[in-house]
């Protein structure tokens, strides 16, 4: 019998992965959690015969996990009601817990369900080297993120720097991670991947850059410590036709529901 999987969200990354899972032997996307009013459009987005429901209460007693995919505000929304169900809740919207008080109501409402939830590593690699490094002890953690001016275009960059007219790279943001994660929710997911895997929110350097000669996303991370030091670079495409979408972030998804029922798994 075929394992059911629920989604948050129907945009490009859902579209992706209920693609890749068409057809699949062990997995179905049953459901699908969306606003009140847009059931249609989910529908027809996933085109997978999934269920549009609008909580997760009414989600059915047998979903296996739930892949959420549609950005901080679903997590928000239904994150800790999933959890609390007992149901397993894999995202991609980590830079959501930088939000410390909402990072510590998911792991309460996970404990009170006897669920999980399970962070992607999403559009970056590494992070499987970073976080058993940490077991060891970490010195520092590095990471820069570059775009192309037009990836951080509605950000927090818009008014540090003249994207339209910007001849040469140019750092706009040098903090922490979770103060990147913070101001730029919709662009430093990889940051506070990179930080919960390491040192946490507040030691982990984080420099964000718009550059003019990138025509994808550069993600870089330096860390050092007892194990030694390393150093590891993406240049990471987007969806085709969705320029604000990670292709490793949506690969990533289909990745971690396979897991689930995976016989051997690396």
């Amino acid at each position: 019998m075929k394992q059911k999987i629920a989604l948050i969200g129907y945009g490009a990354i859902a579209g992706y992965v209920a693609e890749r899972l068409s057809g699949d032997v062990d997995l179905v996307i049953s459901h699908v959690i969306c606003r009140a009013g847009r059931e249609d459009a989910a529908r027809a987005a996933l085109g997978c015969g999934a269920l549009p429901v609008t909580e997760a209460a009414a989600l059915s007693d047998d979903v296996r996990a739930v892949l959420d995919c549609a950005g901080h505000a679903g997590l928000h929304q239904h994150g800790e009601a999933v959890l609390r169900r007992g149901i397993d809740l894999i995202s991609v919207s980590n830079g959501a817990l930088a939000d410390a008080e909402f990072a510590l109501a998911l792991e309460q409402a996970a404990r009170d369900g006897g669920a999980r939830l399970r962070l992607l590593p999403g559009a970056i690699g590494a992070i499987d080297a970073l976080s058993a490094a940490a077991v060891g002890g970490l010195e520092g953690v590095r990471y820069t993120g570059r775009k192309p001016p037009a990836g951080w275009a509605g950000s927090a960059a818009a008014g540090v720097l003249d994207l339209d007219n910007l001849s040469e790279a140019a750092a706009h943001f040098e903090g922490s991670a979770r103060d990147a994660a913070l101001r730029y929710p919709k662009n430093a997911n990889v940051a506070a991947t990179v930080a919960l895997a390491g040192i946490g929110m507040d030691a982990t350097e984080v420099v964000l850059i718009a550059d003019p000669a990138l025509s994808a996303n550069r993600h870089e991370i330096e860390a050092w410590g007892a194990f030694g030091r390393f150093s590891f670079t993406i240049d990471g495409n987007a969806l085709p036709g969705r320029p604000s979408s990670s292709a490793l972030t949506a690969m990533s998804a289909v990745h971690a529901l396979r897991g689930l029922v995976a016989r051997v798994s690396v």
